[in-house]
């Protein structure tokens, strides 16, 4: 058993007869919660047939979060492999790219010829 702080009670405390305000002022005493070991405890104190079903459900409740956290766990596990595929991929098609890039690229023009008359060079009949 363990005493919540004053953030977490006002996260997660409701009232059917007041509102509470974001400061925190109407908390006069911090709530207490119980943890799997805790719940089992005080089930095993407690000695009614009300207690030990109300245990039961604490504790079911308790591994069920317990699969949700582990299968959330697998799941980021999985998307974290397949950042880490698409970053190589990513990088291959980038390569790819960069390489393809020149030949995407329209031709040279030719280079014209020159347009007008030449001297005659003495040497082939024509000059420079």
């Amino acid at each position: 058993m363990f005493q919540v702080t004053r953030l977490e009670a006002l996260e997660h405390s409701t009232s059917q007869i007041a509102i509470l305000n974001a400061q925190g002022a109407n908390i006069k005493y911090l709530p207490y919660a119980f943890t799997e070991h805790g719940a089992i405890m005080a089930a095993n104190v407690l000695n009614s047939s009300q207690a030990v079903a109300m245990g039961v459900f604490i504790v079911r409740a308790f591994v069920q979060q317990r699969e949700v956290i582990a299968a959330n766990d697998a799941i980021l596990k999985r998307l974290a492999e397949i950042d880490k595929s698409l970053l190589i991929h990513d990088k291959a098609l980038r390569d790819i790219y960069q390489k393809l890039l020149p030949l995407l690229q329209p031709p040279p023009d030719p280079p014209k010829p020159k347009i007008g008359f030449r001297e005659r060079s003495p040497r082939y009949g024509l000059r420079k």
